[in-house]
């Protein structure tokens, strides 16, 4: 039951840094900053790797057998 917990926490905080790392990645600064340098803020990068890499491990472990 635990780690069900642990999981759905991870699964939430995961969806939660996409979103996050989205909307931050449509803010004005970005656009700017992708029409400057061609690339993205390091930061909306790091949300969307830390959002996946959440996402993923809360869904193994969610479906992980026991």
């Amino acid at each position: 039951m635990k780690n069900k917990l642990i999981s759905l926490a991870l699964v939430i905080v995961g969806v939660g840094l996409l979103y996050w790392g989205y909307s931050e990645s449509e803010s004005v600064t970005s656009q700017v900053s992708v029409a400057f340098s061609g690339s993205p803020l390091d930061r909306v990068m790091y949300k969307y790797i830390g959002g996946a890499v959440a996402l993923a491990i809360g869904l193994y472990l969610y479906y992980r057998k026991q």
